[in-house]
C-alpha cells in the first residue's frame, strides 16, 4: 500500500536499520569515553612545553594524541548518526552537540602541539625517528607538518582558532536544522491523483515521472519553498563562507580556494583546469539535451524534464534487497574478496535504508577508526537508489581498507580521493548492466550513465564554479545578498545547460538547498572523481587483475601518500586535463550509442 505519509523512526523494521551500538552498546558507555576524553586530554596538556624533551617522551605524546583523536571521533560520529536518524529527537540533538562542543574543547586544550612540534628542528626530529622506531609511522605526518609551517600559527593563535570552532560552524548547523528538521513541503498530486507529502526524499522520485505535471509541480513546489526562506539561507551561507574565508586569512593563504586545495596538497591550476575544459566542451552536453529532447518528443524542454527517462514504457522499479543482489553482480570484476566485503556490509548493520520522519536526507557513508563503516540511504525503489547503493558502499569499502591496512595516523584519505571509489562501483555496475542488457532496459542504462555523468561532471563542475564566484565575491569585500545569489546562479544554470533548455526562473533558488557550499570547495572533487574512476574501469576492462591490484593498493593506502602520487600509482594522472578529457570522450560516445540504438527501434 502506497504511504502518504513519513514513518516514525520506531514504526522501521529493525533490518532495514543501522546498528550503531556495534560503536556503544549503551548511552552509558558513551558517557564513560565522553569523561575518559576529558581526563586523557587534561594528561595530554601537562606535556606542554616538553613534547620535544626526548624520542620516547614524542613518542609517547603523539601515541596520547590519536587515543584522544580516536575515542573523540568515535563519540562525535555515534552522536551526529544517532542525530541523523531522527533530527528532531532531543536526546540525539544534545547528544551531537555535547559532542561537537567536545570537539572543540579538547582542539583548544591540544592546540599548543602544532607550533611546540614545528618548532622543533629537524635534524633533532631525524634524530628522534633513529632514536625511537615507532616515530616511523609518522614520517608522512612529519613531512606534511613541514609543508604546511608557515600556516601554522603560535600557540595562544591556534588557541583562539580552536575556541572559535563552535561559532565558525553556526552557518552550517542552522542550514541542517532548517534542512532537515523544520523546513516543510507542500503536498503534490502523485501520478494517481492522490495528494501526497513531498520531501527531500521523494523529490527525486518525482523529477523522474513520467507525468509531466507532478515533476513540474515537484520542481516549482520544492524551489519556491526554498525561495521563501532565501534571506534565513543566504545569512546561514555568508556565515560558513565569511567561516572559511576567516581560517584562511588567519592561516596566511592568499585565498580561502588556496586554503581548501593546500589540505590535499593540490595546485589551484587542477581546479581551475576542470573548469576550463569542461566549459570548453559544453557544446557536447548541449547536443545531448537537444537529443534528449527530441526523444521525449517535447516543444520546449525545461528543467524539470531533464531527469525523466526518455526510455518509454520501461521504469525500472527495484527494491532494495533485489538491489543488493544487482550491486553484487555488477561489482564482480573487483574480485571475491570485495564480494565478501559487501555480504557483510549487507547482513551485519552497516545500512540504514529507509526514510523517516525526521531523517537527514541524501545518502552518505560515514564511521570512525574503532567501527565498520555505515551508511545512510533514504532508498525509494528507483534505478538511482540502486546506484546510490553502489556508491555509498564504494566509499565504505574504501574506508573499511584504510582502516585495515593503515595506522590511525594515516588511515584517513585524502579528500581528493574520496569520491573515486564510490563512482568507480557505479561506472563498473552502469557498464555491466549496458552490456548484459538490450532492448529498452539498454536505453535505461545508457541514459543512466549519460544522466550521471552530465550530474556528476557537468553539474558539479557547474556548483564548483558558482563556489568560486561566491569566495571571490565575499573576499573582495561585497555581499552575498539573495538577490545576488539567484542572479548568478540563474546566470550559470543557462550557461551550462544551452539555447535549447528553457531555465525555469525557480531554479534560481536551487543553491540554498545545496549543503556542500558549506564545506569549503569539496563539489569539484565529484567531478574529478568521476573521471579518475573512468579512467579506472578503463584500465581494469583493458589490463585485468593487473590494474585490479593496483586499484586495490590505492584503496588500502588510506592518507598514506598525496592523492596524485596515489593515483599515480594506480595508473592516472589527474595533473593534467588528459583523464577529463577522456572521460568526456566516453560520454560522446555513448551519447552517440544512444541516439543510434533508439533510431533503430532498441
Amino acid at each position: 500500500m502506497k504511504q502518504d505519509h513519513l514513518l516514525r523512526r520506531e514504526e522501521v523494521s529493525e533490518e532495514y536499520k543501522w546498528k550503531l551500538e556495534d560503536i556503544y552498546s549503551s548511552a552509558k558507555e558513551w558517557e564513560e569515553d565522553f569523561k575518559k576524553v576529558e581526563t586523557l586530554a587534561k594528561e595530554f596538556v601537562s606535556y606542554k612545553n616538553k613534547i620535544g624533551e626526548s624520542a620516547e617522551t614524542l613518542y609517547r605524546v603523539l601515541g596520547l594524541r590519536d587515543t584522544i583523536g580516536r575515542l573523540v571521533e568515535k563519540i562525535f560520529v555515534y552522536a551526529r548518526m544517532k542525530r541523523d536518524e531522527d533530527n528532531t529527537n532531543h536526546q540525539s540533538q544534545a547528544m551531537a552537540d555535547r559532542a561537537q562542543a567536545l570537539a572543540v574543547r579538547v582542539g583548544t586544550m591540544a592546540s599548543f602541539f602544532l607550533p611546540e612540534f614545528t618548532a622543533l628542528p629537524q635534524s633533532k626530529l631525524e634524530e628522534y625517528i633513529k632514536a625511537e622506531s615507532g616515530l616511523k609511522i609518522y614520517q608522512h605526518f612529519f613531512a606534511d607538518l613541514a609543508r604546511k609551517k608557515k600556516h601554522i600559527l603560535s600557540t595562544e593563535e591556534e588557541r583562539i582558532l580552536a575556541l572559535s570552532g563552535e561559532i565558525t560552524s553556526s552557518g552550517e548547523h542552522i542550514f541542517t536544522m532548517l534542512n532537515n528538521a523544520d523546513l516543510r513541503f507542500p503536498k503534490i498530486r502523485d501520478e494517481e491523483g492522490q495528494e501526497i507529502e513531498l520531501t527531500h526524499g521523494r523529490y527525486s522520485r518525482f523529477l523522474e515521472s513520467k507525468d509531466r505535471e507532478v515533476r513540474k509541480e515537484a520542481f516549482l513546489s520544492l524551489h519556491r519553498t526554498y525561495h521563501n526562506y532565501n534571506n534565513t539561507l543566504a545569512a546561514s551561507l555568508n556565515a560558513g563562507i565569511i567561516s572559511n574565508i576567516f581560517y584562511s586569512q588567519a592561516r596566511r593563504y592568499p585565498s580561502a580556494l588556496e586554503a581548501a586545495l593546500d589540505d590535499d596538497n593540490i595546485q589551484v591550476k587542477v581546479y581551475e583546469n576542470l573548469i576550463k575544459t569542461i566549459r570548453d566542451h559544453l557544446p557536447i552536453l548541449h547536443r545531448y539535451l537537444k537529443t534528449k529532447q527530441g526523444l521525449l518528443n517535447l516543444e520546449e524542454l525545461h528543467l524539470y524534464d531533464l531527469y525523466v527517462s526518455p526510455v518509454q514504457d520501461f521504469d525500472l522499479k527495484i527494491s532494495y534487497d533485489q538491489g543488493k543482489e544487482v550491486v553484487k553482480e555488477g561489482l564482480q570484476l573487483l574480485g571475491t574478496k570485495y564480494q565478501a566485503f559487501l555480504d557483510q556490509a549487507f547482513s551485519e548493520g552497516w545500512i540504514d535504508v529507509y526514510e523517516n520522519r525526521g531523517k537527514t536526507s541524501g545518502a552518505y557513508s560515514w564511521g570512525c577508526y574503532d567501527s565498520h563503516p555505515y551508511v545512510l540511504l533514504n532508498y525509494q525503489d528507483t534505478g538511482n537508489d540502486l546506484f546510490t547503493v553502489a556508491h555509498e558502499l564504494g566509499h565504505a569499502m574504501h574506508s573499511f581498507l584504510s582502516n585495515q591496512n593503515q595506522p590511525y595516523i594515516d588511515a584517513q584519505y585524502p579528500i581528493f580521493l574520496a569520491e573515486i571509489a564510490s563512482t568507480v562501483n557505479e561506472v563498473l555496475l552502469v557498464l555491466f548492466k549496458i552490456e548484459n542488457s538490450e532492448g529498452k532496459e539498454k536505453l535505461y542504462y545508457l541514459h543512466h550513465f549519460l544522466e550521471h555523468f552530465r550530474t556528476t561532471v557537468f553539474r558539479q563542475t557547474m556548483f564548483a564554479e558558482y563556489e568560486k564566484l561566491l569566495y571571490e565575491q565575499v573576499e573582495k569585500g561585497e555581499a552575498l545578498t539573495p538577490a545576488w545569489l539567484e542572479e548568478e546562479y540563474f546566470n550559470l544554470v543557462k550557461i551550462y545547460h544551452g539555447p535549447d533548455v528553457i531555465v525555469d526562473q525557480e531554479i534560481a533558488a536551487e543553491w540554498s538547498r545545496i549543503p556542500h557550499f558549506f564545506y569549503g570547495f569539496y563539489v569539484y572533487k565529484y567531478a574529478t572523481g568521476f573521471c579518475s574512476a573512468v579512467a579506472l574501469v578503463q584500465r581494469f576492462r583493458k589490463q585485468g587483475e593487473k590494474a585490479v591490484k593496483e586499484y586495490w593498493e590505492l584503496l588500502k593506502s588510506g592518507g598514506s601518500d598525496y592523492p596524485l602520487n596515489l593515483l599515480k600509482k594506480a595508473g592516472v594522472d589527474l595533473s593534467e586535463p588528459q583523464p577529463i578529457v577522456a572521460a568526456i570522450s566516453l560520454f560522446e560516445e555513448l551519447v552517440n550509442e544512444f541516439s543510434k540504438s533508439v533510431k533503430a527501434g532498441a
